[in-house]
């Protein structure tokens, strides 16, 4: 396999306007999740950008960054635009989508939605989840569910659904979280697709991928990745950078 991590980011974030910029211990969040992707070690990195400013922070950081359509629908499509303009010969068969807002994320997730996607041939995405912290997970309908069934080690798991809903009964409820590994041809064929009947219903693209009849399969991490979405998450980072002293 020969990935290639993408990174989709814009300004224009409804719960926290100019979010891949917002400072973080000295840093734009942007270039936190751009840090940690490179040293996951991988393959090469690039930010797929929706604004000229994102572009100039990457680049000023010694990163790289393709500008995108900035009225593009989702993140999935602007990858696929910067795909198109970074490896228009399709040297690369695997894309991992990153989010631009999980600043502290470990290398380690994003090694293990390439490693998935080598362990199980049939899986034409991967993504991770965590168990629930406690009951309140459970009914947090910002928090969507991953029905999976677990490999025997437990490690991981083929998903089944993804829900908003609350699940009941014993054992772990599993949180999803959105870093995706796709093969290329499987991201090309979800990005073509509309919008799909439960992807309306529950607001989760991965339901389009299941309802295409396509496989993935999902890791366990052992840690929550911090996840910006408003000013509140914002200062959660802020002192999280201020605990561990310098970049992460």
């Amino acid at each position: 396999m020969t990935p290639i991590l993408l990174i989709p980011a814009r300004m224009a974030a409804t719960r926290l306007p100019g979010k891949p910029l917002a400072e973080i211990g000295g840093l734009p969040m942007i270039v936190r999740v751009l840090r940690q992707a490179e040293a996951a070690g991988v393959g090469p990195v690039a930010v797929a950008a929706g604004d000229a400013e994102i572009v100039e922070a990457v680049e000023a950081a010694g990163g790289r960054a393709v500008l995108t359509d900035p009225d593009l629908p989702s993140g999935s499509d602007r990858i696929v635009a910067a795909l198109h303009t970074l490896d228009p010969e399709g040297r690369h068969d695997v894309v991992i989508n990153l989010q631009g807002d999980i600043p502290f994320i470990a290398p380690e997730a994003i090694r293990a939605c390439v490693g998935l996607l080598a362990d199980q041939p049939a899986a034409d995405i991967s993504t991770v989840m965590v168990a629930e912290a406690g009951p309140a997970d459970r009914s947090n309908p910002d928090m969507p569910k991953v029905v999976a069934a677990m490999a025997p080690d437990g490690r991981s798991g083929r998903a089944l659904y993804f829900t908003r809903s609350v699940l009941f009964g014993e054992g772990p409820v599993w949180i999803h979280h959105g870093i995706y590994g796709y093969r290329r041809r499987a991201l090309e064929r979800f990005t073509a697709a509309p919008p799909s009947p439960l992807e309306r219903r529950e607001r989760l693209e991965q339901l389009r991928a299941l309802e295409l009849g396509m496989t993935i399969w999902s890791a366990v991490l052992d840690e929550v990745p911090i996840s910006v979405d408003n000013p509140a998450d914002l200062e959660r980072a802020r002192a999280h950078a201020r605990r561990i002293g310098g970049p992460a």
